[in-house]
């Protein structure tokens, strides 16, 4: 079986849900109790969790977003500036975005290649307050290579980015940077992730890059799942 196939037959399956984390109609963790009452109260508890959980990776105040009016399925990216996988991946997220005007887009950085990947994520996210995150984000995703910071600054410059504001606001909003950076790392643990690029579309948890076809039929399974959002 080919890896296409094989993520969506586990799409199909709900195969891939992240234990329970993302849709409320999977369990939230182990055990169950005995008695009919008692499990029924157990699981509206696991419910409620998991709608919860869900709602801090999808609606994080400072994970920048590609967030159109009236958008159905939520797609949440989790990504390295220097993982080769993730940089063939993003002209596939956009290209989706393009055609799709109803996907929302959530960026989680998750600099798991060392210190210059931090520091691009950091410039990243930092970049959203200057209204130039989408161009800042595609210029990183087109570098080739290891990054460093003369790299990255070219990016910002190609981006429009205005560098000294840039540091001005890594400065006064480091709190609020490194603390979704500091989510997302408790989050990709929590679900068990082992590398990037990873995404979830919907309620469906997909390890490693997806072709645009794929991609596509994994967002019409999420738009089947409760709307997908």
């Amino acid at each position: 079986m080919n890896r296409r196939h094989w993520v969506l037959g586990g799409l199909a399956g709900v195969a891939l849900l992240a234990a329970g984390l993302l849709v409320a109609q999977q369990p939230f963790g182990a055990g169950a109790a005995t008695s009919a009452p008692a499990a029924s109260s157990s699981e509206a508890a696991r419910s409620a969790d998991a709608v919860e959980e869900r709602r801090k990776i999808t609606d994080d105040p400072v994970a920048p977003k590609h967030e159109p009016d009236g958008y159905d399925v939520t797609i949440v990216s989790y990504s390295d500036y220097q993982c080769p996988f993730c940089r063939k991946m993003h002209p596939v997220l956009e290209r989706l975005a393009e055609q799709d005007g109803k996907i929302r887009i959530v960026y989680r950085d998750w600099p798991i290649f060392g210190a210059a990947s931090e520091e691009a994520a950091k410039a990243a996210i930092a970049s959203q307050w200057q209204g130039k995150h989408a161009e800042f984000h595609d210029a990183l995703m087109q570098i080739e290579g290891r990054l460093d910071q003369a790299k990255i600054k070219a990016a910002a410059e190609s981006a429009g980015v205005n560098w000294s504001k840039l540091e001005t606001d890594l400065d006064e909003r480091w709190r609020e940077i490194g603390g979704v950076i500091d989510r997302t790392n408790r989050q990709a643990a929590q679900m068990g992730l082992q590398g990037t690029p990873a995404l979830l579309v919907g309620p469906y948890l997909i390890p490693g890059a997806l072709d645009d076809q794929t991609l596509a039929q994994a967002v019409q399974l999420a738009r089947e799942f409760e709307q997908g959002s």
